[in-house]
């Protein structure tokens, strides 16, 4: 073997070149306590709030306590594989999660990781969980309707895109059941859902995915979920890991539905997290910041001006009441942060009226500014007969001799009461709302008996599908009721009750 001099001497000369005397620091932490999901790490003086740090098993926590001299960190996963003396190194990286579509129906985790067993997600890029919300500016009026699907909220409480509504009652009284039937009304209404379930039973999630996949809804939802089972760390990161997910469809001019379900078991993990720090305990135990918790979640939900894309995000988050108490600490927090309030009564439901709403309670501060005119000239009227309905109904109680005007507006109000009545997981069409309500406000089903009101609106849809389908579609486009369109939709009415003799 021939040794080449030249050839030694150019290699040594190359390494010479490339050679780099910069010396790589990391800082080193080390475990001293760890338990119930918290470690308390020593060292780590550049970690920042919010920053991932790495264990020495591979797990990942989150910095949250930025004590003199030590960390607290949330244990993003079990905490069983890492002890007293274990080595921790910054990851110089915030909490982030993936975004982009190939998050659409997919089932995933609090950290973006599938759990649904249909393979890896082809990622397009990371969004940090923790983002300031739109300024002022980059905002603009809330004035296009998002429809639910279900008559008694988009005629007494609308919600339009970008809005925050909260959805608060009992349990047990219809609220996720709200939140799924507005996401199976977004149908091919090129608006993405984000639904991200909070503590709740595995069992009861597989339920609600089932209902997604039967109605074709999954394709354009993402869910995140973090169960019963799960840390109260991943049960903390889960809405705002689903609102990072909202924000890059936001962000690319997309309207967006992300469903909060709820806040009420978000504010006990964050209460359990708290604790564990040692951090002072407030009103209920809850800390001083809870306030802040959910307003800076709620705050990135947004209509974005045409000149920042035009793209929104709308809020249904969702808060548990204990017997009807809404003056408690957590849901008054969260309603005076949101747009409005649509409010479950738990006396309503067990009479069978379902969907469940008080009028009264339930309020939109948006409102009319997001319906169709026809829907807000047939809804304004309503709402006002449908409050006085409630006011003679609890007064009627304790008089037997009524005149005949309160009898026949008993009688309106009580045929109110059944048209609003809806089954679950059925919504309807802004269209046949409108004409189920004209038919309603115009007096037609005064004479038609209390059972058979609901065979009439099926009659009578079906009846304009096949026979003068043209009105829903001029509804559509021009969005109110003209005088001409009036005078059709009545003669379609005395056909509909002639032909199926509801006189």
């Amino acid at each position: 073997m021939i040794i080449n001099p030249d050839e030694i001497s150019s290699v040594i000369k190359q390494q010479i070149k490339s050679y780099s005397s910069k010396l790589n620091f990391s800082e080193a932490g080390t475990v001293i306590q760890v338990g119930d999901g918290i470690a308390r790490v020593y060292g780590l003086q550049s970690a920042m709030s919010g920053e991932l740090l790495e264990f020495s098993n591979g797990t990942y926590g989150m910095a949250l306590n930025l004590d003199e001299d030590s960390i607290g960190v949330v244990v993003m996963g079990s905490d069983s594989g890492i002890k007293e003396g274990d080595p921790v190194k910054l990851t110089d990286r915030m909490a982030e999660v993936p975004v982009g579509d190939g998050l659409l129906g997919r089932v995933v985790n609090a950290l973006g990781e599938p759990i649904d067993d249909k393979g890896s997600i082809a990622i397009e890029s990371y969004r940090k969980i923790e983002n300031n919300a739109p300024s002022v500016i980059m905002r603009r009026e809330v004035n296009k309707p998002l429809q639910t699907g279900i008559k008694a909220i988009d005629a007494l409480v609308p919600i339009g895109k970008g809005q925050r509504e909260l959805i608060i009652g009992d349990r047990e009284t219809g609220k996720t059941a709200i939140a799924i039937d507005t996401i199976l009304n977004q149908k091919g209404k090129d608006v993405y859902c984000v639904y991200v379930a909070i503590g709740q039973k595995a069992s009861t999630v597989a339920r609600l995915i089932k209902v997604l996949e039967e109605a074709g809804s999954m394709e354009y939802t993402t869910m995140v979920v973090s169960t019963a089972s799960d840390s109260a760390s991943l049960q903390y990161i889960a809405p705002f890991a689903g609102c990072a997910i909202a924000e890059e469809w936001m962000l690319k001019g997309k309207d967006v539905l992300i469903v909060y379900d709820d806040l009420s078991k978000h504010a006990v993990s964050y209460r359990a997290i708290s604790l564990l720090l040692r951090r002072p305990p407030g009103r209920e135990a809850y800390p001083g910041d809870i306030f802040y918790l959910h307003s800076r979640l709620l705050e990135r939900a947004v209509s974005m001006s045409e000149a920042h894309g035009g793209g929104t995000i709308t809020a249904l988050p969702i808060v548990e009441t204990q017997e009807g108490d809404i003056s408690a600490y957590i849901p008054t927090n969260v309603i005076s942060i949101t747009d409005g309030q649509i409010y479950l009564e738990a006396d309503l439901f067990n009479d069978g009226v379902r969907p469940a709403i008080n009028p009264g309670l339930s309020v939109s501060r948006v409102g009319g500014l997001a319906q169709i005119p026809a829907m807000k000239k047939l809804a304004g009227p309503l709402r006002i007969k449908f409050a006085q309905y409630k006011e003679l109904a609890a007064f009627s109680q304790f008089g037997s001799d009524l005149n005949q005007d309160t009898l026949d507006r008993l009688k309106h109000g009580e045929r109110i009461m059944e048209v609003l009545k809806q089954p679950q997981y059925r919504p309807m069409s802004v269209e046949n709302q409108a004409l189920i309500l004209y038919a309603l406000s115009k007096g037609y089903m005064e004479d038609i008996e209390l059972g058979r009101i609901n065979k009439f609106q099926k009659d009578f849809i079906n009846y304009i599908d096949k026979h003068a389908v043209y009105i829903k579609d001029e509804i559509t486009e021009a969005g109110h009721i003209s005088e001409k369109l009036s005078k059709d939709i009545d003669s379609m009415i005395v056909e509909v009750k002639e032909h199926y003799n509801y006189n």
